[in-house]
């Protein structure tokens, strides 16, 4: 878990809780000292499971789950370093290393997932309020609540939108942000046939938060308040209706032959890619 903290007082006992912003859906998450104590939740067993995993493989990306506290919460280990407060325009090299970071969690999945009926454990949200930096590069995820077995193409048509993509004017041109997803395509060492399906995998992706959202502002007892619901269900809609005006031209960029020019990135892709 990162460094995105907020003053708190002490406990009794005398151990100082620093609440961790950012977070939407999960409340109560604080640092305890080098430790990162977040509520039990019905994912809890699970991401145990997975962080142990990825522990034995040396995943290095990711806290490491530490058991539980004496209030019954999960505690995990701090991964220090900053996380963005908010999405916005990254550059090539930070793009290409959060694809490969994403694919080296993938690859370090591969023997779990079969068995619980996907290819690779995604780990759904890995946006950049989900990454953490250190020294202006991506260096672990965190927040691993909706991980589950799936296809590799969910979490890397997620993080095509999260880091590249968006509908607002000072994010580039659409030319610009097609030209980025190629270069995270090739990072990650995405296959011809998972390129081909990814602008649509994306629109699949806005779908699937738009309903998510909706589900969200009609619970009463969500922890989101309802108008702010329904400012994200607004927002999906316009990213949506951006994607799919915008296809063909994510579509060229990244069925063009050979490696597009980027800005600093070395695109060192994972070869034999899907």
């Amino acid at each position: 878990m990162p460094d995105r903290t907020e003053p708190s007082p002490q406990l009794p006992c005398g151990d100082a809780e620093q609440p961790l912003a950012g977070g939407r859906l999960t409340a109560g998450v604080v640092r305890v000292g080098d430790t990162v104590r977040r509520p039990a939740s019905p994912a809890s067993e699970f991401v145990a499971r997975l962080l142990a995993h990825l522990a034995g493989k040396g995943f290095d990306g990711c806290p490491r789950h530490l058991g539980r506290d004496q209030l019954g919460r999960d505690m995990l280990s701090f991964v220090p370093g900053h996380v963005p407060p908010r999405w916005q325009r990254f550059t090539d090299d930070q793009v290409c290393r959060a694809a490969r970071l994403l694919r080296r969690l993938h690859d370090a999945t591969r023997d779990l997932a079969p068995a619980l009926g996907g290819e690779v454990i995604c780990h759904h949200d890995p946006g950049p309020n989900n990454t953490v930096f250190r020294d202006g590069q991506p260096v672990a995820f965190i927040d691993f609540d909706f991980a589950a077995p799936g296809d590799p193409l969910e979490d890397v048509s997620y993080l095509a939108w999260s880091w590249c993509v968006s509908s607002r004017p000072d994010r580039g041109p659409v030319t610009e942000q097609a030209r980025q997803v190629r270069a995270l395509a090739d990072a990650y060492g995405l296959g011809p046939a998972h390129r081909e399906r990814l602008p649509a995998a994306i629109g699949d992706r806005l779908r699937r938060n738009e309903a998510f959202w909706r589900d969200v502002q009609d619970d009463p007892a969500a922890s989101v308040p309802r108008a702010r619901s329904a400012e994200l269900v607004a927002w999906t809609r316009r990213e949506l209706a951006y994607i799919e005006a915008s296809r063909e031209v994510f579509v060229a960029a990244l069925s063009a032959p050979g490696r597009l020019p980027t800005d600093r990135c070395v695109c060192r892709g994972v070869r034999n890619g899907h």
